[in-house]
């Protein structure tokens, strides 16, 4: 399945891209995609219900506002240098184990609401992202049996102001979370329609312009492991999302880096995830 909600912030109801394109409205279900959503065995149970009443599901319009596509999680998980070219563009050797951060989940926008560039940013930078969405409840899991709590993935911008990341004491988590900068969706897209999630084709364009392009064949840790090894240290939600880290491409690895500034536009996809849109707009 594809799930998406849709409407004005604050107003976003559930509903699901049917294989036809429409987009139906599913809140007579009544639940939002959220923690409650996935550890209680929602995704089989709403499944179940749309086939019972596939006939009365009333449709969104399409030129409606495109919400992130679940409710908020508990956390956000983030992996760096975990694409082998991006390690080598930042100029850092690869890590031995995954390098984590978090990124607040206030952060989370819409796929195409618009990037706001935080007060004092010079240096607002790009991420196209893998997200895996948590379905069971993951602790002390092990890679083999990691994918069983797994829901499915979505498409993710994992905006980075880089001064903020790494010219200020402390870790990278404030140059992560200001407002705006984790658009996601259009979906999350369910783990039986995703054949192979190290397989997928990767882009973002700026103003037109591709700056990353690449496969999530290039990552250095795998979703099993990164699913097993983050669960070693923290329980892992449903409806949690681990952001799997970028390709190479961002700005901060041009010579000289390129930057964002308002009036940019940002394009970026996953084969079989979507698309999203944002336009960089001034505080």
């Amino acid at each position: 399945m594809k799930l998406i909600r849709i409407g004005n912030i604050e107003n976003e109801k559930p509903g699901v891209e049917l294989p036809n394109g429409d987009w139906v409205d599913v809140s007579g279900f009544g639940m939002d995609y959220d923690e409650e959503f996935f550890g209680g065995d929602g995704l089989e149970r709403l499944e179940k219900w749309i086939e019972a009443n596939k006939t009365n599901l009333p449709k969104f319009n399409k030129d409606a506002r495109i919400a992130a596509p679940m409710k908020r999680p508990s956390k956000i998980v983030c992996v760096g240098l975990n694409y082998a070219k991006h390690a080598e563009e930042s100029g850092m050797t690869l890590p031995n184990e995954p390098v984590l951060f978090f990124k607040a989940t206030s952060a989370i926008v819409g796929p195409n609401d618009d990037l706001i560039i935080p007060k004092g940013s010079s240096k607002t930078d790009w991420e196209v992202e893998l997200g895996v969405v948590i379905g069971k409840k993951a602790s002390y899991v092990s890679k083999e049996n990691a994918m069983h709590h797994v829901a499915g993935y979505v498409l993710h911008n994992d905006y980075s102001e880089r001064e903020f990341q790494l010219e200020r004491d402390g870790q990278w988590v404030k140059g992560k979370s200001c407002d705006t900068f984790a658009p996601i969706g259009p979906y999350i897209v369910t783990q039986e329609e995703i054949q192979d999630p190290h397989n997928l084709d990767l882009w973002l364009t700026v103003n037109g312009e591709t700056m990353q392009k690449s496969n999530t064949s290039d990552l250095v840790f795998d979703v099993p492991h990164l699913v097993s090894y983050i669960s070693q240290y923290m329980t892992l939600l449903p409806g949690d999302i681990i952001s799997t880290g970028t390709p190479f491409g961002v700005g901060l690895g041009f010579n000289p880096p390129k930057y964002l500034k308002a009036g940019d536009i940002v394009e970026l996809g996953i084969e079989d995830l979507g698309t999203s849109k944002q336009v960089a707009k001034a505080l």
